[in-house]
């Protein structure tokens, strides 16, 4: 409430505001997918983990909002590699196996799948457009770390996937930053807001594994079929 209206502040942002944003959610996307997922257990974990990441989120956020813009490069992939490990214990719950490359990629997806820019198209900015607009980038990538492995530094295949991701998730992390940016409202201010990024993130990442889930049993084309039929069925 205290940063609305979060367009207006997110357009008033200064350009070297802009490109530290954008530089720090692309090495944060990158630093997720390497680590996050390197270090997920096998082993079902106990329900309160989802509430530890939310703690630590929020943890990440004060310290971002106490210290600025200057604290971006280090709280935003901190708290981008806790979202992302959060994202992928949901997608476990869900059955899906994070030791097969596509389904951790599809973990990362999420930060795609999680807002649209405001001035896409609705029909360009929904969830199976988003999905198939990166499908032929998941594809590649996954095939690729399947032979090559993750780590390779520089892959043009890896940076087009993550730079795709990053297209969208920056569109929201502008937001996050100015909101965080408000005078006052400081690291009180920046804890609130992480616990609303990572709340969102975790919403968006149990409707998607449990789409997939579905998409297994069922076949995704009626799967699709009938998460449009419901969609128009709401508005």
């Amino acid at each position: 409430m205290a940063g609305r209206p979060i367009e207006l502040l997110g357009n008033a942002l200064p350009a070297s505001a802009s490109q530290a944003i954008a530089a720090a959610t692309g090495k944060a996307l990158e630093m997720a997918l390497k680590v996050a997922l390197r270090t997920m257990r096998r082993t079902p974990s106990a329900a309160s983990q989802l509430l530890l990441h939310k703690v630590l989120a929020t943890a990440s956020g004060a310290a971002g909002g106490a210290f600025g813009l200057a604290s971006l490069p280090i709280e935003l992939p901190v708290s981008t590699v806790i979202m992302l490990r959060s994202i992928a214990e949901i997608a476990r719950r869900e059955g899906e196996d994070l030791s097969d490359p596509e389904a951790a990629l599809a973990s990362v997806q999420v930060f795609a799948l999680g807002g649209r820019p405001g001035a896409t198209d609705a029909a360009e900015s929904g969830y199976f457009a988003v999905r198939g607009m990166l499908a032929n980038s998941v594809s590649q990538a996954a095939r690729f770390i399947a032979e090559r492995g993750l780590l390779e530094e520089g892959a043009p295949i890896l940076v087009r996937f993550l730079s795709q991701v990053a297209s969208r998730f920056g569109v929201l992390v502008t937001q996050k930053v100015a909101a965080q940016a408000v005078p006052v409202v400081g690291a009180l201010g920046g804890g609130a807001v992480n616990y609303a990024f990572i709340e969102h993130f975790q919403d968006v990442a149990r409707g998607h594994f449990i789409v997939r889930r579905l998409e297994r049993a069922y076949g995704r084309d009626l799967v699709r079929t009938e998460y449009e039929r419901l969609a128009k069925a709401v508005r």
